[in-house]
Parts: structure tokens; sequence; C-alpha cells
């Protein structure tokens, strides 16, 4: 019986050596977009020792991402090297000396073994972009895109590696949010998604997987929660202000509804319900709001212009 035992353990082990095999590990990383998600990515993975390519439409954006990346490790190494800032100032050069620029995506993604896509969130131009990427990157490279709403199926399907084609779900900001949601569509293989379940952990996430459904986990369940409290509030059951401090102080978040959807922007949650309200227009959690397409008409998009459900100087 021990002998049984031992061989299925060596069995077991060897099985798991070979599919560990298989998986691919990321070393090189390619990143579609200069943005704050964009950025924040290309920051972590640079910091875990990967080596990687930021890539934008211009020089000028680049640059401003450069500079937002630097500030961003200075405050991270002021609190994780407090004691030691010689090894903070190392560090920041060790992690920077990991990151390039480019404006030519797919000159730089020859060579890469992963590729994020961090751009508008518009089916159509992540698909046009996918498309021209698939004939310049190697058979082994994996594409992910970042988006928060859009279905990663429809993204794969244009292109050629549908086996290699997942979702990594960032959230901001990325270098302290430590989720990743990993999302696997039909045809992604388990190699593509271990490997990228993989990276996740590299870059000091702690990832979840789902399937391809829309808004994946946090937001398929953080947006109906939104767009019932803007309900709540145009039927006159209580103020804005009473239901963000009912929910704060109630069930301990740490902003409410509306001062949130004001923080995300209004037109980035209105996109997003009308992209799920057309997937399931009979879905009740779904129904586009009035309100909110009256504040967004109005160009009140929350924080980013000054107003939203809120006013800010």
């Amino acid at each position: 019986m021990a002998f049984a035992t031992r061989s299925f353990v060596r069995a077991a082990s060897s099985d798991a050596a070979t599919a560990a095999a298989k998986k691919l590990l990321i070393k090189h990383v390619t990143i579609i977009g200069g943005g704050l998600m964009g950025a924040g990515i290309a920051q972590v993975a640079a910091a875990s020792g990967h080596t990687v390519v930021l890539v934008d439409q211009s020089d000028e954006i680049l640059k401003k991402s450069t500079k937002g990346i630097e500030e961003s490790l200075k405050r991270v190494t002021k609190k994780k090297f407090a004691d030691k800032p010689e090894a903070g100032v190392e560090f920041i050069k060790k992690t920077l000396k990991n990151l390039t620029t480019s404006t030519d995506a797919a000159s730089v993604v020859h060579s890469t073994d992963l590729v994020i896509e961090a751009i508008v969130e518009n089916l159509e131009v992540k698909n046009e972009l996918f498309k021209t990427l698939d004939k310049f990157a190697p058979e082994h490279t994996i594409f992910a895109s970042n988006t928060s709403s859009l279905q990663i199926t429809k993204m794969a399907n244009a292109t050629t590696r549908q086996d290699r084609f997942g979702g990594l779900h960032f959230f901001n900001p990325v270098p302290m949010m430590k989720l990743v949601e990993v999302i696997k569509t039909p045809m992604t293989s388990q190699k593509t998604f271990e490997s990228l379940v993989d990276f996740s952990k590299a870059v000091g996430k702690s990832p979840v997987s789902c399937k391809d459904t829309p808004g994946f986990i946090v937001n398929r369940l953080l947006v109906p929660y939104m767009m019932e409290a803007v309900r709540l509030f145009e039927r006159g059951d209580a103020s804005k202000e009473d239901i963000d401090v009912a929910m704060k102080l109630g069930a301990g978040y740490p902003m409410g509804p509306f001062e949130l959807l004001d923080y995300v922007g209004l037109d980035t949650s209105k996109y997003i319900i009308d992209g799920w309200h057309s997937l399931e227009p009979n879905n009740p959690l779904f129904a586009p709001s009035p309100l909110l397409n009256k504040l967004v008409e109005e160009k009140k998009l929350g924080k980013k212009t000054g107003e939203g459900f809120y006013k800010y100087k």
C-alpha cells in the first residue's frame, strides 16, 4: 500500500510538473494605452522584474505616463522603504530600467509574451487593434484586455488566437488595488488561463477567476447597486446625501454610491449600463436612468468636470 501511495504521489508530481512546463512564463509584456490604467499596469509589471514596453499614440502622452509612474513609485517607496531610503532609490531606478515606451505597437510586439490592452472602452477600436497586432505578434503571445464591461469573446474573435486570449481586469489605482479579475472565455485554453493567473500573482495581485459574463464579478454587483441608488433618489424615497451616509455608516463602505458614481465618471457608468441593457433589454437591473442620462447630456460627468451628482471646487 505504501509503495502504491508513493507511486501515485510520484505520478501526480510528474503530471503537475508537466502541466507547469506547458504554461507560458511571462517575462516580456507590452501594454497598449498610457492612461491611468495602462501606466499603473506598466508600473507593477516593471516593479516585479518584467521587461515592459508601454505604447501610446504620441511621445507627449508617454512622457506624461512615465512622469506619473515615477511619482507613483516615489510614493510607494516612501512607505515600503521608510527606513532604507537608499534601497528605495535603487528600487525606482531598477523599475524604470525595466520600462521603455513606443508609439509603434506593431514593431514592439514581435518579441513579447503578453499584450495587455488598456485603451478606450470601444469594442470596434479594440477589435481593430487586436486584429492588427495579431499579424505581428509571435504565435505563443497571449492577448488580454483590461476592459471592465465589454465581452472578451468578441475581441478574441477578431483574432486567430482565440485560445490565447483572456481578460485581465485590474482596478484603479493599480499599484494600490490588490485584485485582478482573470476572465476565461469558452475558447481560452487552460494553459493560457493558468499563465494569466501566474502573471497576476507575479505582479503582486490576488487573482479571482470569472467566466465572460457582463461586468465579471465586481462591476456586475457594483454597477446595479449604484443604479438602484439612483432609482431610489429618482423616486424621491431618500436624498442622495442620506443614501451616501447610510451606505457608509450602515454597510461600512468607504464611499456612498453617488460619491462613487462621481469618482468613476457618469459617462463611464452610463456607457456600461447602456451596453448591458442592449445585451439584456428585459433585465430590470440594467434599465437606463433618465437622471443619469440627463446629467451626461449636460456634460456633468462627476469629479473630472467639476460637477456630477455633487459639485466640486
